[in-house]
């Protein structure tokens, strides 16, 4: 018997079924993204004035939690057959039958409904602007089959978060947020070249374009180091020019720390630690990112009244 005839003959309780869709989205890397999008709500409250409303936290939350399952979903849709045989990616939960494709297509055209209709609630103006961010972040999956350049498609989708946060509120453009979202399009990239370095070889087998592929993992970890220099670059440059002081800095120092320390673990090419610098160490760089913001903006400014 086939897995996916033995998750079809034995019930699945709904406690299974809600946790096989969260590991099918990766719920647990929301923790990439929405730091920054906080992010750019406290500089669009500390430097602009914006009011934030408790109306407002949840609507920006929602839109930013959609768009992510969203894209994930339609992602492990499109990647189902490709997943089914790679070793690596052969027991995620459509190719196992824990999921099927139909919950899975039904499941991600929920999840773009909502990011639609909280980013009309939003206002008008976002509620049009979702629809080609959606294309955007959808198109990701479909990138890689074309260029490999992919990892950076990705980041530009996890960028456009603290963009769109700012625009969400302000409906003004500014310099500051540009910034923090080139960042953060070039943080990512980094990180998802040192997770496609375990794809390398079934990539090239594959047909599949990752800079890993096309150029060797020691030369790919080149270019992250490259990379990630230039995001370190980027962040200082938004730290200065959001009036950022010593907190904000200090933490940035910490976060380049720990860029600097993936590259150190990495340096021979030794995958057994790519979970290690893409998980764990990223997740703490987006973290202290945000908290250095927030306890900065807290001494300049006060906690808001």
């Amino acid at each position: 018997m086939s897995s996916q005839e033995l998750h079809k003959a034995r019930p699945i309780s709904l406690v299974d079924r809600t946790r096989a869709f969260g590991r099918m989205i990766k719920f647990s890397h929301s923790v990439f993204a929405l730091p920054f999008a906080f992010v750019a709500g406290l500089i669009a409250w500390a430097n602009v004035g914006v009011r934030l409303t408790a109306v407002d936290i949840v609507l920006l939350v929602v839109c930013m939690v959609s768009a992510r399952t969203a894209a994930m979903g339609f992602n492990r849709i499109a990647d189902r057959e490709i997943d089914a045989i790679n070793p690596r990616t052969s027991a995620r939960e459509i190719p196992t039958g824990k999921i099927s494709l139909r919950e899975a297509r039904v499941f991600t055209l929920l999840a773009c409904a909502t990011f639609i209709a909280a980013s009309f609630a939003v206002n008008t103006l976002c509620g049009a602007l979702s629809i080609p961010l959606l294309a955007l972040l959808l198109g990701y999956s479909l990138a890689k089959r074309y260029t490999a350049a992919a990892h950076f498609v990705l980041g530009l989708c996890l960028g456009m978060a603290p963009i769109g946060v700012w625009f969400a509120l302000t409906g003004s453009f500014q310099w500051d947020p540009v910034l923090l979202g080139l960042g953060v399009t070039l943080w990512t990239a980094g990180f998802d070249i040192y997770y496609s370095c375990q794809d390398e070889g079934f990539d090239r087998t594959s047909g599949l374009r990752s800079i890993p592929a096309r150029i060797g993992i020691a030369r790919s970890l080149m270019v992250v180091r490259i990379v990630h220099t230039l995001a370190s670059l980027v962040f200082i440059a938004f730290g200065l020019l959001a009036g950022m002081g010593p907190y904000f800095f200090a933490g940035l120092a910490g976060v380049i720390g720990i860029l600097a320390y993936e590259a150190w673990l990495l340096r021979r090419g030794e995958l057994s630690r790519i979970d290690l610098a893409f998980f764990n160490l990223n997740g703490y760089v987006s973290i202290l990112f945000a908290a250095a913001t927030l306890v900065d903006v807290l001494v300049r400014n006060g906690a808001p009244g």
